[in-house]
């Protein structure tokens, strides 16, 4: 038995969909979640910048105490976590292996989707696990706005529809019956990627999946909080300021996320 909270990263609020999975299935866990807000978001970034800035913030949670990292971000999933599982003494999850296993066993034609930022979709991680399968056929989009959309807490407007009517047409000609969300914040658009697939297209998130991975791995390890254990919630971001992130942290969550506080993440030299 092991009291002490599980940390979750991501580049901003997408991964909360983590977190609250986690809190769902667990509720005696005590979660550390920090939202590096002030290099949102990744997806458009170079490699090596998501890989330093990700590691910071894994330092940090590594620092207060954690007994588990979850990496609640595609990108940073597909930069870092060889690293991260070399790195620290305490187990890694990651959100790309869950969603890749649970699009194999829902796929009756064999076409599966993959949608993520451009450098999730770039980075080739979800296409290469899951070509592993020959008998799957694979067809990826980069989605770079649904992200931008998210974090401006806009995920019921008409220009997401527009925009995920162009995004999406490619893989609705391609036919697929599954659809990976590659990206921790889309499920948040969930109903407008619904949509726009139709009703015969099954969407496959991360969040549900990866909270199986934790619970997964807590047992096995025996670092299950005691059955006396008081969960708490704490929330952190990098930016300047905390008030945004509490917004749409309301808006997209409603009040679950009460107070946020900031934390500075220390500056890693990856030359070496």
């Amino acid at each position: 038995m092991n009291n002490a909270p599980i940390g979750i990263f991501d580049s901003g609020v997408g991964g909360l969909t983590v977190a609250r999975a986690i809190s769902d299935q667990l509720p005696r866990e005590s979660l550390l979640y920090i939202g590096d807000t002030a290099h949102s978001p990744y997806g458009p970034k170079p490699i090596a910048d998501v890989r330093r800035y990700s590691l910071e913030v894994l330092d940090a949670l590594v620092a207060q105490g954690v007994k588990m990292l979850v990496i609640a971000c595609n990108t940073a999933s597909a930069a870092v976590l060889r690293d991260a599982r070399e790195r620290y003494d305490v187990p890694v999850v990651e959100v790309i292996g869950p969603a890749v296993r649970t699009a194999m066993s829902t796929t009756r034609s064999g076409r599966i989707g993959v949608i993520g930022t451009s450098g999730t979709i770039g980075s080739r991680a979800y296409q290469d696990m899951l070509e592993v399968n020959d008998r799957l056929t694979v067809f990826a989009q980069a989605c770079p706005r649904f992200v931008e959309f998210v974090e401006a807490g806009e995920t019921d407007t008409a220009e997401v529809l527009a925009v995920a009517e162009e995004y999406l047409a490619p893989l609705r000609h391609s036919a697929v019956d599954t659809l990976v969300l590659g990206c921790t914040h889309y499920p948040f658009l969930k109903g407008a990627i619904s949509y726009v697939m139709g009703p015969d297209v099954s969407l496959v998130s991360s969040d549900t999946e990866t909270a199986n991975d934790v619970y997964r791995q807590l047992v096995s390890r025996d670092l299950l909080a005691g059955t006396d254990a008081t969960a708490t919630h704490t929330y952190e971001a990098t930016g300047d300021s905390a008030d945004e992130f509490v917004r749409l942290a309301h808006r997209l969550m409603g009040r679950e996320v009460r107070d946020v506080r900031l934390v500075q993440t220390g500056a890693i030299d990856l030359r070496h």
